[in-house]
């Protein structure tokens, strides 16, 4: 399986730790996250990743140029950014029309890759979206989900004042090829996936909980607690 990791962003509410560093860099313990991601994944499941640049592209182009992982990794430099769904349409032929992993490189996260696979292979006939799901601390600023007993989606409510749970999105997916041609037949150069796919798929997409750790590194105050949990 593929996958990409969406790290063109230029994390606004990290400043000023991302005036000089790209948001997929930002270190956890001296270690880049986008370190964390490539351990996490290519030896469990994923064959190759793809990673898109856009702001301070030249910093990851050196960190994957020494990464021991160079060979199983393509960039792709975005001259504007897409937004999620618009990278993942824009890159549809490296898919192969197959299913394929993506995540926000800008998390930090630990998960057994391989059985996040596993349970999509094994999904329902009519699920097309495996979608990672984790307690958060901050309902609010998240895609909340509410599931049916088989772990269905059957609600979600993208960034809401009092949400109905503190269940969220970890914007940890896979993706069926339909999905993708879903959001191809869209034609917008640039969309989300939170707000323009995933309600669209509604009764379609799988759970899979994260239990063991999952934070957006979106500020200053995340990047702190990271710090001191991970």
């Amino acid at each position: 399986m593929k996958a990409l990791l969406l790290a063109a962003g230029i994390g606004t509410r990290l400043r000023p730790v991302t005036n000089k560093i790209p948001k997929c860099l930002v270190p956890i313990h001296n270690k880049p996250l986008l370190e964390y991601w490539l351990n996490l994944l290519l030896p469990n499941g994923v064959d190759r990743i793809l990673i898109n640049t856009h702001y301070l592209p030249d910093a990851v182009h050196d960190f994957v140029r020494q990464s021991p992982w160079k060979g199983r990794i393509d960039l792709i430099y975005e001259d504007k950014l897409l937004g999620t769904g618009g990278t993942a349409v824009a890159n549809k032929a490296y898919f192969e029309n197959k299913s394929f992993l993506i995540a926000h490189a800008d998390n930090l996260t630990r998960f057994e890759p391989k059985a996040f696979i596993s349970s999509h292979i094994n999904r329902s006939s009519n699920v097309c979206i495996t979608m990672m799901t984790f307690e958060t601390d901050s309902p609010e600023s998240c895609g909340i989900v509410e599931l049916n007993k088989k772990g269905i989606v059957t609600a979600f409510h993208e960034k809401k004042e009092n949400p109905p749970s503190r269940l969220a999105s970890a914007a940890v997916y896979i993706f069926e090829p339909e999905v993708l041609d879903f959001m191809a037949s869209l034609n917008n150069e640039e969309f989300d996936i939170s707000v323009d796919v995933i309600p669209n798929f509604i009764g379609r997409i799988q759970t899979f909980y994260n239990s063991d750790y999952h934070r957006d590194i979106g500020s200053p105050e995340s990047l702190r607690l990271a710090n001191i949990e991970f």
